[in-house]
């Protein structure tokens, strides 16, 4: 029978301790796993999400010795053809919120999605790397909102008036791209099987994936 994940250590590859309290607050204490962050520097990558999305699990496990999980986000406008898409942390970076909703000033359509696509790792180079995704659609508005979590202030999502900076994190946590996708990978480890992912893996402490 295979060992339980319980208490199974994996890093979680991020700086952004928002990122990391909103991850934490959706895993909620039964995910299988506990997870260490640590900020490692990858790579950017070029080309289509889940491509990006491998090579840097891959490389993030060749670096760590050990499983490991990475984050990747797009936000893709329709009119503008999916992009920024892989590329908004540098759109972000150079225009703000507000310049994001002023790309689409000449167009009617101001719809978008966001998608989250989490790929985990066990560290053991013969394995898959193993993908989640989650898509939460909706429109590009002026901002507003709280201004400490990237593109929020700009993002509102279907069926709601408010945008995810101006959500309550109960409700945003319910909803968002970041949600789905970590619902598909609790989903994984409730399957037959999944427990054997990372069994014989070594564990963080053991060597020099320590963090």
């Amino acid at each position: 029978m295979a060992a339980s994940l319980t208490g199974k250590k994996v890093v979680f590859v991020t700086g952004n301790a928002k990122k990391l309290e909103e991850v934490v607050q959706i895993l909620g204490e039964k995910f299988p796993c506990s997870l260490v962050p640590q900020k490692i520097d990858l790579p950017e990558y070029q080309g289509e999400p889940d491509d990006i999305s491998i090579q840097k699990c891959r490389e993030a496990a060749r670096q760590v010795q050990g499983p490991v999980l990475v984050e990747d986000t797009c936000l893709c406008f329709n009119a503008l053809g999916g992009l920024p898409g892989p590329y908004i942390k540098w759109f972000l970076e150079k225009l703000k919120p507000e310049g994001l909703y002023q790309l689409l000033a000449g167009f009617e359509d101001k719809s978008a999605y966001a998608l989250c696509t989490f790929a985990l790792s066990t560290g053991r180079p013969e394995d898959p790397v193993q993908l989640f995704k989650g898509q939460t659609f909706g429109q590009i508005v002026e901002p507003r909102g709280c201004r400490d979590f990237g593109w929020d202030p700009c993002f509102q999502p279907d069926g709601y008036e408010q945008t995810y900076a101006e959500l309550p994190k109960a409700v945003k946590n319910t909803i968002s791209h970041r949600f789905r996708a970590l619902r598909e990978l609790q989903n994984y480890f409730l399957q037959p099987g999944s427990q054997r992912v990372l069994e014989g893996v070594p564990q963080l402490g053991e060597g020099e994936g320590a963090a």
